[in-house]
């Protein structure tokens, strides 16, 4: 690790390109929400970005994030000073049950089924789920979530369920070297998103779109990003066991 590596100033940095990549594309800065992905990484790094002033934070994991939760409190809205926590990971239906309360939004709904339980614990909670649901726009072998084709019918019987509400979309673009690569998936995932808008998925809301990571969120947020998920870049590489 470097000798000058810290927490804040590479929060600093991100926050600064993310201001100079809306002014590139006409945007308020305000429109974007830096999510540091805090997957794997100790508690005493997460309060370290709370002293420069992050309050979202996104874990993959379930333990982690009720593990996290427990330590260090959550919010669902951030404005009592309290962490706000996104579920960004696969979730499996069996564990929805352990994190309907404290997650503020639930990232990758990728069938009906997860949709679902979510539906069944938001009940029980009395709450209604913000989820997005996970399109995998670029056809990958390897990656989850609803063909681009699928989206808008299954956003339409997400939608029909009183405990869930569709936000928006998310997408886990191919890992690459060169950013620009997948700037056309970005367009691809904002154009079908504006379609889902237009057609009222989303209830009158200004629609959610997390996309962009460490290597390409600069890209992202050109082509219309509202949530970028940064972990390398601000708490550097992770440590897997």
């Amino acid at each position: 690790m470097e000798q000058n590596f810290s927490i804040e100033s590479n929060l600093n940095e991100v926050r600064n390109n993310i201001r100079e990549a809306c002014m590139r594309s006409g945007r308020d800065p305000e429109e974007v929400t830096l999510l540091a992905v805090s997957k794997t990484k100790p508690v005493e790094a997460i309060r370290e970005a709370m002293a420069a002033g992050q309050r979202a934070f996104g874990e993959n994991y379930v333990q982690e994030l009720t593990e996290k939760t427990s330590e260090l409190g959550y919010s669902l809205t951030g404005e009592d000073g309290l962490p706000v926590w996104h579920m960004i990971g696969h979730l499996q239906r069996n564990k929805v049950k352990y994190i309907i309360d404290k997650a503020a939004l639930i990232h990758a709904v990728d069938s009906l089924h997860l949709a679902e339980q979510i539906e069944k614990e938001a009940a029980k909670h009395d709450l209604r789920a913000n989820v997005l649901l996970e399109v995998n726009v670029a056809g990958e072998d390897t990656k989850w979530g609803f063909s681009p084709e699928e989206t808008e019918e299954a956003a339409r019987e997400i939608g029909s369920l009183p405990h869930v509400a569709v936000c928006g979309l998310m997408t886990s673009a191919p890992y690459t070297l060169d950013p620009e690569s997948n700037r056309m998936h970005f367009r691809n995932l904002k154009a079908l998103s504006d379609r889902l808008s237009q057609e009222g998925i989303y209830e009158g809301r200004k629609p959610v779109l997390s996309m962009g990571m460490s290597g390409d969120y600069e890209v992202a947020v050109e082509e219309g990003a509202t949530i970028v998920r940064v972990g390398t870049s601000i708490f550097g590489e992770r440590d897997y066991h």
